[in-house]
């Protein structure tokens, strides 16, 4: 049972990839720093995943829980950047501010992508939203195959 939670909860990683880069190549949204930042625990849960198939061990679903917890954290914290809740990386969120020292190769160097701009909503959930509260799920079915695990 273990197992076959995780190889879910790794395929759930993998649909919400496949989402991300359908937007980003098919769509024509280009992520911004938070968002290619929020892709890499669903690439290692994959992985985990892959290796569960080989190794099934109940210890790698509860990293996998873990790692996917993670995500949705960066998630929910780029939404709360989404949505003027917080600051974001000055790296993303704009221009430095203006102390006299900004240079022409400062305005060139930062990213056309913002991290604070919402480029695609559903019922109001931004991405990162909804990045959040599918990782969270796919937390707790990590979470669930790491239970499962457990010798009785």
């Amino acid at each position: 049972m273990t197992q076959k939670l995780a190889l879910l909860a790794a395929l759930g990683s993998l649909a919400m990839m496949l989402g991300a880069w359908g937007f980003q190549y098919i769509g024509g949204l280009a992520p911004c720093e938070l968002c290619l930042l929020q892709r890499w625990p669903h690439e290692i849960a994959m992985a985990l995943g892959v290796v569960m198939l080989v190794l099934p061990n109940r210890w790698l679903a509860l990293l996998g829980g873990l790692v996917v917890l993670g995500g949705a954290g960066i998630a929910f914290y780029h939404a709360g950047v989404e949505l003027k809740f917080w600051a974001g990386p000055d790296t993303c969120t704009g221009l430095p501010p203006l102390t006299g020292t900004l240079t022409v190769d400062d305005l060139f160097a930062r990213p056309v992508v913002r991290c604070d701009d919402i480029p695609w909503s559903l019922f109001g959930i931004s991405m990162a939203g909804w990045n959040g509260l599918i990782s969270l799920g796919l937390a707790a079915t990590w979470l669930v195959a790491f239970r499962a695990g457990k010798k009785r």
